[in-house]
């Protein structure tokens, strides 16, 4: 499985992605992916990335796993509570390959700092985790699921399964078929909750949706640049 199955016409889902096609498609084409795609990304922004990306997977964690306590199906808390425990696993698994990989120490690392982006993400996240009903908390996680298994999948294509490509291992975490499995069932589960909701709930829903989807493409482009805080230089 590379490219996912559109969803059912008449969920939320397909609403989702319909309002959000243009930005979809924006980070497709952002200069970090289609540098990412053609190996010419170099090895400095692509380790930034992995730095940010390992920061914001515990907070990703932490928003799953307060949505898996709010589940009322024991298989939908299941999957929940196992992404949650998988994306911990996969933020471990990150920063021992970025140690080895580019050989920097723990305290080389602890002094890249997270950037404005990174933090604004988890940060929003974290707020629907805390204020936001299970259906919007649920909107709010679906963009990191489906919208890297959407880069994913459409590099791996582009690059005819990425064999001897400089960054396959992270082209074919994204676009294999246990991650697409995953996305199915998020969006399954999203779909599901969303049938039940009212007319203002659905439109959180959406919102949410759609502002953690900015923030993926805020993701991305922090990476590009190497997002730095413009008020550090006043700081010591």
């Amino acid at each position: 499985m590379s490219k996912l199955p559109a969803p059912p016409a008449d969920g939320f889902c397909a609403k989702a992605w319909a309002h959000t096609a243009d930005l979809q498609q924006a980070i497709v084409e952002h200069p970090f992916n289609t540098a990412l795609a053609d190996g010419t990304l170099d090895r400095d922004r692509f380790a930034f990335y992995i730095v940010q990306d390992s920061r914001y997977l515990v907070g990703f964690a932490q928003a799953l796993a307060a949505a898996a306590t709010r589940a009322d199906d024991p298989a939908d808390a299941a999957f929940l509570a196992g992404a949650s425990q998988g994306a911990l696993v996969e933020e471990r698994r990150l920063h021992a390959g970025y140690v080895a990989e580019f050989g920097l120490t723990d305290e080389e690392i602890a002094g890249i700092g997270t950037s404005p982006s990174c933090l604004a993400y988890t940060s929003y996240l974290r707020a629907c985790a805390l204020t936001e009903p299970y259906p919007v908390l649920l909107a709010a996680i679906l963009p990191c699921f489906w919208v890297y298994q959407h880069v994913g999948s459409t590099i791996l294509e582009a690059t005819d399964g990425a064999e001897g490509h400089p960054y396959q291992a992270w082209i074919r975490t994204y676009a294999d078929d246990e991650f697409a499995q995953a996305v199915l069932t998020a969006r399954d589960l999203t779909d599901r909750v969303a049938k039940g909701v009212d007319a203002q709930t659905e439109a959180r829903m959406l919102e949410a949706f759609t502002r953690a989807t900015e923030y993926e493409w805020l993701f991305w482009n922090s990476a590009w640049v190497r997002e730095e805080w413009p008020t550090a230089r006043w700081l010591r």
